[in-house]
């Protein structure tokens, strides 16, 4: 199953209300994810920058784009990103895939090559 990573910059009303009663975020957030196919892997926060980093396994990219979806408009966030994250050999595929289409790429302004 893919894995993501989930950064959320909390809003300041968030905070306050963290302030005042701190609940557990690592249960709601493992239960969201899991309403979407997925599961929590595990969440760390910044305090200052105010984000909250989340890495989850979600079934595919339209279950992670619905997860960003949803943060968002709780308002809860100030912006929320959402990145898949790969593996060593993942990453290696990536490479020699685009090792093996790059010439079909050309630089805007400089001729495309029709040797190819």
């Amino acid at each position: 199953m893919p894995k993501f990573i989930v950064v959320g910059s909390y809003s300041s009303g968030s905070w306050a209300r963290m302030m005042r009663c701190m609940d557990d975020r690592i249960t709601a957030v493992r239960s969201f994810a899991g309403a979407l196919g997925g599961s929590l892997e595990c969440i760390y926060w910044e305090v200052s920058t105010r984000s909250a980093y989340a890495i989850a396994e979600f079934p595919d990219s339209a279950s992670a784009a619905a997860a960003t979806a949803v943060l968002t408009k709780t308002g809860a966030f100030k912006n929320v990103e959402t990145h898949e994250l790969l593996t060593q050999e993942q990453l290696g595929d990536v490479l020699a895939l685009a090792g093996d289409v790059s010439s079909a790429y050309h630089v805007p302004g400089e001729p495309a090559d029709t040797a190819t």
